[in-house]
């Protein structure tokens, strides 16, 4: 057996709505019971018993189910009223448009930097940061002193931070 869900949905979605509210949820939580209803009805086997005999019960009994499960979680995971003060700790994962643009500049200032490096500051600079070799290792693939190496790589930082600090100190 097949069935027209969009007749289905509009023959009884505001009734199964009306069923919910008299039952306690808000006008929004019933409406996402009910399209959850249809969703689940959708994912059902159309020859399933009691759908055939009477879709309008079956639809009911969907909703009714959805309802107890969805007030069983309300009474597991305890709702915490949000105040003025808890708001103020929310942080909003998305950056602020003048932090993107600053963080853009401070990124090809870097990459300006280290173009300008001398090359052999360079590669053990990046040997150093990008591929998190140690001292004594860069030492031994661009055959110098630790000590040595260890001066590239900090005349490097000194470089990039005197770059960035132009950036930095701009209004």
């Amino acid at each position: 057996m097949t069935w027209d869900l969009h007749k289905l949905f509009q023959h009884h979605a505001k009734e199964l709505v009306r069923s919910l509210t008299r039952r306690g949820h808000s006008s929004d939580t019933a409406a996402d019971i009910t399209q959850d209803a249809f969703v689940r009805l959708i994912t059902t086997q159309p020859s399933r018993v009691g759908f055939d005999a009477n879709p309008r019960a079956y639809l009911f009994a969907i909703t009714r189910n959805l309802s107890i499960d969805l007030i069983r979680r309300d009474r597991l995971v305890p709702k915490v009223e949000l105040t003025a003060e808890m708001a103020e700790w929310i942080v909003d994962p998305n950056p602020l448009q003048d932090a993107i643009v600053y963080d853009r500049q401070r990124l090809a200032a870097t990459e300006r930097a280290i173009a300008e490096l001398p090359a052999r500051t360079r590669r053990a600079f990046e040997l150093h940061r990008m591929d998190e070799l140690t001292i004594a290792e860069i030492a031994d693939r661009i055959e110098l002193s630790t000590s040595r190496t260890w001066s590239l790589i900090r005349d490097a930082y000194k470089h990039i931070r005197s770059r960035l600090g132009a950036i930095d100190a701009t209004p």
